[in-house]
């Protein structure tokens, strides 16, 4: 992704500058605002405003989409929270998350993260409808639900492989989302001792640990 660093005098102008630059419009690229500069006094020891201002690239710009069609979501429901795009960590860049946070939050989860899968899917289904299905992947998350939620699943598919390993017997897990059976499928995955697999059908499919 191309970046620029421009100074101006306001940063509103130094973003301006840099979408010159660029040759791109505001909504494709992130800015970060480095400085907002200093009037001074009479003319003396002013100082510009700095802004980096970074291309998002396609997944970028459907997170920026994805957010909208959550704030608008969100506004309709009259929900006290608010959301932010996270961007992608180094083992999935070009997944990006959509963080809602504030006093209501805790409805958007439902039991066991329904609520949250529910409200994810409303919101792919119409970003399917605004473009083009090769895209970015765009998740939702909830005071950071899911990271707590795929830490603990870790932990147990971990604690879980140790007994299969020892035992010698299988152990078929609770049925669960797509997206946390992956995440047993992939702590497990390089696992010298145990396997996984998935099996059954829709909200009953789940996942068990067989030894090697």
């Amino acid at each position: 992704m191309e970046s620029t660093e421009v100074s101006a005098k306001t940063v509103e102008e130094a973003i301006e500058i840099s979408l010159k630059q660029l040759g791109v419009g505001r909504d494709e690229v992130e800015v970060e605002v480095v400085s907002l500069g200093k009037s001074g006094f009479l003319g003396f020891g002013s100082e510009n405003a700095r802004v980096r201002v970074t291309e998002l690239g396609q997944a970028g710009i459907i997170a920026q989409q994805a957010k909208s069609v959550v704030d608008r979501l969100l506004g309709d429901m009259k929900l006290s929270v608010a959301s932010t795009i996270r961007r992608p960590m180094p083992e999935s860049p070009d997944t990006y998350t959509i963080e809602v946070e504030g006093d209501d939050s805790g409805l958007l989860i439902g039991r066991r993260g329904e609520t949250l899968r529910t409200f994810e899917f409303v919101m792919n289904l119409i970003l399917s409808k605004q473009g083009p299905s090769e895209r970015g992947r765009v998740t939702l998350d909830v005071e950071g639900y899911r990271r707590r939620r795929a830490q603990s699943l870790n932990q147990l598919a971990l604690r879980l492989a140790d007994r299969v390993s020892r035992s010698g017997r299988s152990f078929p897990l609770e049925p669960m989302s797509a997206n946390e059976r992956r995440i047993i499928h992939m702590s497990l995955s390089k696992h010298p001792r145990v396997t996984t697999q998935s099996s059954g059908d829709g909200d009953a499919r789940q996942v068990t640990i067989l030894p090697r």
